[in-house]
């Protein structure tokens, strides 16, 4: 019998259980891959870069809306019918204003999901930013 090490002394969950968990977490995240796979069809969702002006016009994602997690509400939201999905991004694992992007939208009953990795993720990935001398906000 193999010996127990750091990964297998906690034996791992049913499958049933793993099923459960895995479909739970795809149901809040995507990763920058499917974003961009995405926006290259119709995507079906509004993506949101959810960090300051001056960092989206530094560089951001090329179809991305500028909206500033602070600034998330159901006025600024008004132009989008209620059962629109928004994907929202910050600088990356180390920030968490997309956290508190989807927190904001999921409490104005906005369906929402965030993009692992965010903009580090997306360089990262090999994909293009695109910069502007303007944060275009709503």
């Amino acid at each position: 019998m193999p010996q127990a090490n750091s990964v297998t002394e906690i034996p791992a969950a049913p499958p049933d259980v793993a099923l459960s968990h895995f479909a739970r977490l795809l149901a809040v995240e995507t990763d920058c891959w499917d974003v961009h796979e995405c926006l290259a069809n119709d995507a079906g969702f509004v993506l949101l870069d959810v960090r300051g002006p001056e960092a989206y016009a530094a560089g951001h994602v090329a179809q991305a809306v500028n909206l500033p997690y602070r600034k998330i509400t159901e006025s600024h939201l008004a132009a989008w019918p209620p059962d629109t999905l928004f994907v929202v991004y910050c600088n990356g694992p180390h920030c968490n204003g997309a956290d508190k992007a989807a927190i904001r939208l999921a409490r104005l009953g906005r369906p929402v999901k965030r993009m692992l990795g965010g903009i580090e993720g997306w360089k990262i990935s090999g994909f293009p930013l695109v910069q502007s001398g303007v944060a275009v906000t709503t």
